[in-house]
């Protein structure tokens, strides 16, 4: 393993900068530039013009604030052609989530271990996939619980993984159905007493970013956040209470459930309603999480909520 003492001109790769990616680079950039270490940002071809210039407004800013940008095609490129991508950096931090297809996780990590980075913090800003295991009905969960493997079973890269829960947002994702505010509906899956943590993509930019500057350094360990956890009885409360409005309420139990997938097994909304039915490794408590135990404040669900509905 590589000396773990961060290098004055560390350079550092966020893979995607999407919704989580975009919070991560607001939380990183002000944090690390002061320190001397370069932000580089992968995002698709598409989103470069033939300069190699943004064209977003949004990857624009970041540039202006010192940003590099690339356009890798990590869905289409080979192994070697990655593993050479990550030699030139010492930090990979992984924003691209699942929209890169099956296998592209794993593919992923065995390139940034092949090409020696010093440090990895893998896509794995969800639940806790060592207690769901495999098996639970969301394939995607089954290849996040091989990349804990592989990286458990080697010591060339030091890696960190932030576990998040859901993020807030998704909560009220109407194609999950779990809250609807435009239909107002409320269901909640497996019961009323079913927990579920949920962290938003701002938390988890600042948080990471504290993790990684984190002294003594953080390395080889699962670290939990969360900005709440919460029973979906009190969601629905929350709900009520901040719209002001009534929800039609219902349960989405965990037999029903399973008997919609065995009908509908390539529904990847119903797979993930599925998986967070079960309860279980899709929470933890508050007092376990890093922001708890650093009196970091977060944003609940309530004033998640409040800042949703002033938009």
């Amino acid at each position: 393993m590589r000396n773990n003492i961060a290098k004055e001109d560390e350079k550092i790769l966020v893979l995607g900068v999407g919704q989580l990616g975009a919070a991560m680079l607001d939380a990183l950039l002000p944090a690390v530039t002061p320190l001397g270490r370069s932000i580089t940002a992968s995002v698709s071809p598409a989103s470069l013009d033939a300069s190699g210039k943004p064209t977003s407004p949004t990857h624009q800013k970041y540039a202006e604030a010192g940003v590099d940008f690339i356009a890798p095609d990590i869905t289409e490129s080979c192994s070697e052609s990655l593993v050479s991508l990550f030699k030139q950096f010492d930090t990979v931090i992984n924003c691209m989530g699942f929209v890169a297809g099956a296998g592209t996780q794993l593919k992923i990590t065995y390139a940034v271990i092949q090409a020696g980075v010093s440090r990895y913090f893998p896509w794995q800003f969800g639940v806790d996939y060592d207690v769901v295991g495999k098996g639970s009905g969301q394939p995607v969960w089954d290849e996040q619980h091989d990349v804990r493997t592989l990286l458990r079973s080697q010591d060339v890269t030091e890696w960190v993984i932030v576990s998040t829960g859901m993020f807030t947002s998704f909560l009220f994702e109407p194609e999950f159905d779990v809250v609807n505010l435009g239909k107002q509906t409320i269901n909640a899956l497996g019961s009323w007493e079913t927990q579920v943590t949920v962290t938003s993509p701002e938390d988890i930019g600042r948080l990471t970013t504290a993790i990684y500057l984190e002294q003594p350094r953080v390395v080889n360990q699962v670290m939990f956040v969360a900005s709440e956890t919460l029973t979906y009885g009190r969601l629905a409360d929350i709900v009520e209470r901040t719209s002001g409005k009534p929800f039609s309420k219902a349960v989405l139990s965990l037999p029903d459930l399973r008997d919609d997938l065995s009908h509908h097994p390539d529904d990847v909304m119903l797979r993930y309603r599925t998986a967070f039915a079960r309860g279980e490794g899709v929470w933890w408590p508050m007092e376990k999480t890093y922001n708890f135990t650093r009196n970091i404040h977060v944003q609940d669900v309530e004033q998640w909520l409040w800042a949703k509905l002033a938009e």
